[in-house]
């Protein structure tokens, strides 16, 4: 009798975030431990093969974070956040919410105006980066 999971390395996806972006960065080192437990792997957008699978524009690739799930669907900004929360139990109620149409423009709004805030959008920056926000000096350090 065989008793060995044979599907418990399977990957469901891969969430893509821009690692020239300190906010990402540091979002994607702070819910790795967490999304590996359930199953996604975090990848920068600018991985090789991440690239040429989605076939999208430099500009396009950047403009948000992506779900590229292991089934070859793909899911950007609120949309990402949306389909990955179906792994939380703790977030029905935001998934519940999403469901109103009006509720999810907001989200998708919400998402845009803080992917259009982050410090690096359209990649212009290097880590380690210096970003001044609002008289507040904010460090990112390079994640080792």
């Amino acid at each position: 009798m065989c008793t060995e999971i044979t599907d418990k390395e399977k990957v469901y996806g891969w969430v893509l975030y821009d690692a020239h972006c300190p906010w990402c960065v540091r979002l994607a080192a702070w819910f790795q431990n967490g999304l590996a437990r359930r199953r996604y792997e975090v990848l920068p957008l600018q991985t090789p093969w991440v690239r040429a699978r989605l076939g999208l524009t430099e500009a396009e690739l950047l403009t948000e974070m992506r779900l590229l799930r292991a089934d070859g669907k793909t899911f950007g900004g609120a949309e990402a956040l949306l389909e990955m929360s179906r792994h939380y139990r703790l977030a029905w109620p935001v998934r519940q919410l999403a469901r109103m149409p009006a509720v999810l423009r907001g989200f998708r709004a919400l998402y845009r105006w803080v992917a259009r805030m982050r410090p690096c959008a359209g990649g212009q920056c290097a880590l380690p980066a210096r970003v001044e926000h609002r008289a507040k000096k904010i460090v990112f350090l390079e994640m080792p």
